[in-house]
């Protein structure tokens, strides 16, 4: 079971670690402006090509599941995540965002009734103060608009993580990450008209070649493990993951631009790390017999204890939850 539950980790946190190369694909071969563009040439093109693969519309409650979901996780999310790169530095806008964790932590025990414990919020807060030594920078400025964008962007990311958790499709994944995908296109589509106007008509292969990796692996592979790793997991453990983004960014700084490392960068990142290993670590719950308060199981039937005297009770249902077991694993 625990390698399971490891497997399915690794394979959610592709998704943060891709979406850590979207800065340096914008950079090296998309053209200069247009984050809206970018946006929605991201999520409506990955949407409509797994809406033709599944051949699934939402049916019911699931129409308007999909548009909220998609809006928050995709639309909402992605328009506030530019508005805060354009007027925050990057480092800032990354250290703001590390608070979603925390702000999941917090809707989990609202909306699921999870158990909001101290590792966790010690967790959360490792998480944000190794986000900042790893890319805040002394000279940052704060702009209020900015961070309130930063701000509202961890948030609907998180209450889209939560409600995805609770809302758990019947449809197949690949159908239900294509209804939120292009739910999310389309709340981008006006918006990226209105603001920006259309796609300029002057497009590089290289320029091409930018778009299809942000759609079809960006979006289409990236969200399609993220949202199965929030079937499989709690939602709190799944938004810790999302810290790797700023992590492999700064990476492939170091790799391919060239940029040095300095010592509290190496420490911020040594904190991140450490935040997402005791984020995906849970105790396990006790047995009954041990829980102080509980009620003491009925006992044992005599020939039971005489063949297996180290026979205990352990407590099931909501325990398992908070261990991230999912009934499906």
């Amino acid at each position: 079971m625990r390698s399971s539950r490891l497997g399915i980790v690794v394979l959610t946190a592709l998704a943060p670690a891709i979406w850590g190369t979207t800065y340096l694909v914008t950079t090296e071969l998309l053209p200069p402006g247009g984050p809206l563009l970018a946006a929605l040439l991201r999520a409506l093109p990955a949407g409509l090509l797994l809406l033709a693969v599944t051949r699934r519309l939402p049916q019911g409650i699931w129409w308007w599941r999909a548009l909220v979901l998609g809006a928050l996780n995709i639309g909402v999310f992605l328009a506030l995540l530019f508005v805060a790169a354009y007027r925050l530095p990057g480092g800032v806008a990354a250290t703001v965002g590390a608070v979603q964790p925390l702000l999941a932590a917090g809707l989990s025990a609202a909306l699921l009734g999870d158990r909001l414990t101290r590792r966790t919020a010690l967790a959360g807060v490792a998480g944000i103060a190794g986000v900042s030594l790893l890319v805040l920078r002394a000279d940052a400025r704060l702009d209020a608009l900015g961070v309130g964008a930063a701000l509202g962007g961890a948030l609907v990311m998180a209450t889209g993580v939560v409600l995805a958790k609770r809302w758990t499709s019947p449809a197949p994944l690949l159908a239900t990450t294509g209804w939120q995908l292009v739910g999310g296109g389309l709340l981008l589509l006006p918006v990226a008209l209105l603001v920006e106007g259309p796609p300029p008509a002057d497009l590089t292969a290289q320029n091409l070649l930018g778009y299809a990796y942000l759609s079809f692996v960006g979006a289409a592979v990236a969200y399609a493990l993220w949202f199965r790793g929030i079937r499989a997991l709690p939602p709190t453990a799944v938004s810790f993951l999302g810290l790797l983004s700023p992590l492999v960014a700064t990476v492939l700084g170091l790799l391919v631009a060239g940029e040095r490392l300095n010592g509290l960068q190496a420490l911020g990142g040594v904190v991140v790390i450490a935040a997402l290993i005791a984020a995906q670590t849970h105790k396990k719950t006790p047995p009954l017999a041990a829980v102080p308060g509980a009620a003491s199981p009925p006992p044992a039937p005599r020939s039971a204890r005489a063949t297996d005297p180290g026979t205990a009770p352990t407590a099931t249902g909501h325990g398992s939850r908070q261990q991230g077991v999912h009934p499906c694993a």
